[in-house]
């Protein structure tokens, strides 16, 4: 079995959602002072590769410590968007992959744009779902969407209507994922677990696929 690591790495500086601060590390006791090594991290709870939980969005939406364990893990599929860079991905993208998404609890969206990590071009661009393909997607019945880009909206958007969309079904989102070319086609288990926070409105997850 391969394991395949699909998060980013939580560091200062990194990037993060425009307007939103980057997480802040400090030394909080050190071997040489304390015997003990232990850092204070100050960080936004959607930062990095994390999940959306309906609460983000929804007024009164469920909040991720509401949610069963088991909702953090299942099949996955892929679907390939990369060439809709600019654009909106239709239901014809997402239909194009209904044989094996009826057998997966979540769908990976793979545009590549991961790899404008760290740059500028990482927040814009990107393609995203209209409003169509998401609701086909929730009428799909699957338990999340995950996406290698910063957001299921354009950065600029105000209305949020794909994470409105998805969110108000229950799903849960995962944005910033990373390494998704290592993917395959086929089916493959999928692991997302959120930090085990109190009323969660999102968290950061340690995202990662294993391939038989």
């Amino acid at each position: 079995m391969k394991v395949i690591d699909l998060t980013h790495v939580i560091q200062p500086g990194m990037t993060v959602f425009p307007g939103t601060e980057p997480p802040v590390f400090e030394v909080g006791s050190s071997i040489e002072t304390d015997g003990f090594e232990e850092k204070k991290i100050t960080m936004f709870s959607h930062t990095g590769t994390h999940m959306d939980a309906p609460a983000h969005i929804i007024a009164g939406g469920r909040r991720l410590d509401q949610f069963p364990i088991d909702r953090f893990t299942g099949k996955a599929c892929v679907i390939d968007v990369s060439g809709v860079e600019g654009g909106k991905i239709d239901v014809s993208a997402v239909e194009a992959r209904a044989e094996v998404l009826g057998e997966a609890d979540f769908v990976i969206l793979r545009s590549g744009w991961s790899r404008y990590w760290d740059s500028e071009q990482y927040f814009q661009g990107f393609p995203v779902l209209s409003s169509e393909a998401a609701q086909w997607l929730v009428d799909a019945r699957i338990q999340g969407v995950g996406i290698d880009m910063i957001s299921v909206d354009e950065v600029d958007s105000t209305e949020f209507a794909v994470h409105n969309i998805l969110l108000g079904a229950e799903l849960v989102i995962i944005e910033n994922l990373t390494n998704l070319e290592r993917l395959p086609d086929s089916l493959f288990s999928f692991y997302c677990f959120p930090l085990k926070i109190e009323q969660a409105d999102g968290s950061p997850v340690r995202a990662v696929a294993t391939v038989e």
